[in-house]
């Protein structure tokens, strides 16, 4: 009869066993192969969208912001001038 130590380490070089040919079967896969041309055809399709990254949208949509403060700030002063014109 074994004794419990070594019933645990046959366990423990079992389990280890598995962990390494689950993670060779995981990495020699089709799925990441698939998951790599999906992504390949993705970023195609995008690239002839002629889409913009988030970073250029956000900064973007910083510069409309301080473009519209300009403009309504211009527009008071207008708006001051024609008042005081009359």
């Amino acid at each position: 009869m074994q004794k419990p130590t070594q019933i645990l380490e046959q366990i423990q070089r079992i389990a280890e066993e598995m962990q390494s040919k689950v993670g060779d079967a995981i990495r020699n896969s089709p799925a990441q192969e698939i998951e790599k041309n999906v992504r390949a055809m993705m970023n195609q399709g995008f690239q002839k969208m002629d889409l913009v990254t988030r970073d250029e949208f956000e900064l973007q949509a910083k510069v409309l912001s301080k473009t519209r403060e300009k403009l309504e700030a211009l527009e008071l002063k207008v708006a001051e001038m024609e008042k005081h014109r009359v």
